[in-house]
């Protein structure tokens, strides 16, 4: 069983991180509690998806990307976040580009990359680049990373 650690019990180098994170946040998010009980996997999610939000991938997308991932492995707690982060950014002028990221996404996950030119072809149709389908992948490693530890740790 896992614990919500908080930044007086957590290991040490996880500490530094979950001060980021609440000051951030304004709280300590049960997920990051529990994750901090490994820094390297606190560590790496939290660089991992600072990455992923820098990228050339707009927030509609880059949203759509992390649900698609999180609904795929169950995790509702992401799901509910995420969701709620797509609902703030308002309407999106264009559905059909983020129906083809989304399932850019997927095909990606079913084929473990090796989506055919086909597949990638129709994506870069929709306005999206090479770079983006790049990004795509690192934003299913940050993601995936996440809603699996939160579904070891119970958080989810």
């Amino acid at each position: 069983m896992f614990v919500d650690h908080t930044v007086e019990t957590a290991p040490a180098g996880s500490r530094r991180s979950m001060e980021r994170v609440a000051g951030a946040w304004g709280h300590l998010p049960q997920a990051v509690a529990r994750m901090a009980e490994s820094p390297h996997a606190l560590d790496g999610f939290l660089k991992l998806s600072a990455m992923f939000e820098d990228t050339t991938l707009d927030p509609h997308s880059r949203e759509t990307v992390i649900l698609t991932v999180a609904v795929r492995n169950q995790c509702h707690i992401c799901i509910q976040l995420h969701e709620a982060k797509l609902a703030k950014l308002g309407p999106v002028a264009d559905p059909e580009r983020l129906e083809a990221i989304r399932q850019f996404t997927h095909q990606i996950l079913a084929a473990s990359g090796a989506v055919s030119d086909e597949d990638l072809e129709t994506f870069l149709g929709f306005g999206y680049t090479r770079q983006n389908a790049l990004e795509v992948v690192l934003g299913i490693g940050a993601y995936t990373l996440s809603t699996l530890a939160n579904r070891l740790t119970r958080s989810a």
